[in-house]
């Protein structure tokens, strides 16, 4: 198992770990998310500061470039990890590659909006309160490592054959945090404006950089190449 793999293991299991502790705190302490409300972020310390605050530095290095510790698969939209593959780029090939995979990212992007929809209407409806976008919002930061460490429908959707290549690898955040769309205060929608921000440097460099998200123009994005190995039945038999 590669170091990022297992890192990533640890992570998974951190999360589960806060996933756990905001479920204990949802039932026994409902105070603690008083931070949720208003400008409250502001009024008190609440150790859902502390989460806060690990989002904010995840985010962070998604929309800086960083050699090593973040996986190529979110950092390949950088210059320092585009490696030009020795042979001239087939530019139209490229387009097409670019065309279809940003269909079917979009494709999943109305089916996640559909999801979010049906969730801000259970809010607004009452079924739902601030605490419990919150909580899905959790639910959605440990689904994200299961996703990558086990089994992602997303994958199935768009064809994509690993994380490495994934078109939609620095979504992660904005659909994590897009149920607190509907929260409004400080908290939610200082996560969901940077998680935003973080989708639009992506985005803008899939249009304007395309040859770093192919594999076929990008070495770096090689089987052969790869590092962080994050991958388990998927690339197997292309790594040998």
């Amino acid at each position: 198992m590669s170091a990022t793999r297992k890192n990533y293991f640890f992570r998974l299991i951190g999360r589960s770990v806060i996933l756990l502790l905001c479920a204990a705190a949802f039932f026994a302490y409902p105070k603690v998310f008083d931070v949720l409300e208003g400008m409250n972020f502001f009024k008190g310390f609440s150790p859902l500061h502390l989460l806060w605050l690990i989002w904010v530095i995840d985010m962070v290095l998604q929309i800086i470039p960083i050699q090593n510790k973040v996986p190529l698969g979110s950092q390949k939209l950088f210059a320092n990890r585009f490696r030009p593959i020795r042979e001239k780029i087939n530019y139209e090939a490229l387009r097409n590659y670019v065309v279809s995979t940003t269909k079917a990212a979009y494709k999943v992007m109305l089916l996640w909006c559909g999801l979010i929809a049906l969730i801000g209407i259970a809010y607004y409806a009452g079924f739902i309160s601030k605490t419990g976008l919150f909580m899905i919002s959790v639910i959605f930061y440990v689904c994200d490592l299961i996703c990558v460490l086990i089994w992602c429908p997303f994958r199935l959707m768009m064809r994509t054959r690993c994380c490495t290549t994934c078109r939609i690898f620095n979504w992660d955040h904005l659909m994590m945090f897009s149920p607190m769309l509907f929260m409004g205060g400080f908290y939610g929608t200082s996560l969901l404006v940077l998680a935003l921000l973080a989708w639009l440097i992506w985005e803008l460099c899939v249009m304007m950089y395309p040859e770093r998200f192919w594999d076929q123009s990008n070495a770096a994005l090689k089987c052969s190449e790869c590092t962080d190995k994050l991958c388990t039945q998927y690339c197997q038999k292309l790594r040998k």
